[in-house]
């Protein structure tokens, strides 16, 4: 096992097997955002370190940046010295002298969106999901749409509200019909919810006209993160047919602030769910390439309160599938685009990744330790998403969390 010169304890969810990345602000410069490394209860001032241990000029400029986008797109090869470097100068007692002065703790600076996010993409990968939400709205027919199992759903969100952890998340307005409604009224939304997600960060670009194959994956992918995409689900009852997600969608999208970067999952890689549909050549990830699921728990708190813990491993699409899909009409890639898993739930009563399916669409209000129900959120609600995943020789992987409290609209009905 690798060990740090900080004597992290072992189940340190941000150890040097981790070393995910953020942007942060200091209090001596509030107006100056650095890229960080998060290291136990500390950050480490990327850039001041790269500066005090005389790394190579090109890969300190990659550093010195006020967001990850310039990293990002470097590649590669670029991510794999960093990472290198990160990990000396944080295990070698010979550099110890030189950078520990560029520690900080970790609760004493702000943190920011980590990148320029590019494009947004979700997708619906979730079998046990999907399957939740064709039951419950296309009672009587199969849940399942005839193409969900031959390729991965999605749609394009919008970038410009994609916003950091901890930003308050204004309940929307927007258009409602319920059924028996005789016409649609407009009103702040009364059906708020959660998506519990992943999300994926483009890094290298990819031109116009060439598709990225699913072993191009690594190469292009440079780290994970968590996402709640939050919904307002009537706003979305009426607004989805027959063009899928809109205004429903797009007034937030949380990010958590650290960046986990993909070669510190290389324990958390497992096989998908087993395929019962032939997939297409581009699609097909069976054929001894390696697989791209990952092992995640996520953990879904309301108030505090621990209400779901849904199971990444159960996603039917993988990331390395999606990205596949997304570029296979030649559609082009951009450091700092992000694609996300759509809501992560599984089988079980508890694993859910949304309140929709958690009180089934509000027949089976989720109760709380001091008395109250909720079926779905209200003003002052705040839910904080949690995940870890394997590392190696037995520690965990922990990806920070993402967080929102729930303010009232202040828009006119």
């Amino acid at each position: 096992m690798t060990v740090s010169w900080l004597a992290l304890p072992v189940d340190s969810p941000f150890g040097v097997h981790n070393l995910p990345y953020g942007v942060f602000t200091a209090p001596d410069a509030p107006d100056r955002r650095r890229i960080a490394v998060a290291v136990g209860d500390h950050i480490l001032d990327a850039a001041a370190a790269a500066r005090a241990t005389g790394l190579d000029a090109a890969l300190a400029e990659l550093l010195d940046a006020p967001v990850l986008n310039p990293l990002l797109a470097a590649g590669r090869t670029a991510w794999t010295q960093v990472r290198a470097a990160l990990t000396d100068w944080l295990t070698d007692p010979a550099h110890r002298a030189a950078v520990e002065p560029c520690l900080l703790p970790r609760a004493e600076v702000a943190l920011h969106l980590p990148f320029e996010v590019g494009d947004y993409v979700d997708f619906y990968a979730s079998e046990h999901h999907a399957t939740n939400l064709g039951t419950l709205f296309r009672p009587g027919t199969p849940p399942l749409t005839p193409n969900w199992k031959h390729l991965p759903i999605g749609y394009h969100g919008r970038s410009g509200t994609v916003v950091v952890s901890g930003t308050p998340i204004v309940r929307p307005h927007g258009q409602r019909k319920a059924p028996a409604d005789a016409a649609p009224g407009f009103g702040p939304s009364g059906r708020l919810d959660i998506e519990a997600e992943v999300g994926f960060v483009v890094g290298a670009p990819s031109p116009l006209g060439t598709p990225v194959p699913l072993d191009g994956f690594a190469d292009h992918v440079f780290g994970v993160l968590l996402v709640n995409d939050w919904s307002a689900r009537d706003i979305q009852a009426w607004e989805y047919v027959p063009l899928g997600p809109f205004l429903g969608k797009s007034f937030a999208t949380s990010l958590s602030p650290w960046v986990v970067p993909l070669d510190a999952l290389a324990a958390a890689r497992v096989a998908p769910p087993a395929r019962d549909v032939d997939l297409l050549p581009y699609l097909d990830d069976r054929d001894g390439r390696d697989p791209w699921g990952l092992d995640l728990t996520l953990e879904v708190r309301l108030n505090g309160e621990v209400v779901s813990r849904p199971p990444f491993a159960a996603m039917y699409w993988t990331a390395a599938q999606q990205l596949a899909h997304m570029t296979v009409n030649g559609a082009s890639l951009r450091a700092g685009d992000l694609f996300a898993s759509g809501t992560v739930s599984g089988p079980d009563r508890g694993t859910e990744g949304a309140f929709i399916e958690l009180t089934w669409n509000g027949e089976r209000p989720v109760k709380l330790a001091d008395g109250s129900t909720r079926t779905f959120l209200e003003d002052g609600d705040e839910v904080v998403i949690t995940a870890t995943a394997p590392g190696p020789d037995g520690t965990r992987i922990g990806f920070g969390e993402v967080t929102g409290r729930i303010v009232p609209s202040s828009g006119k009905d």
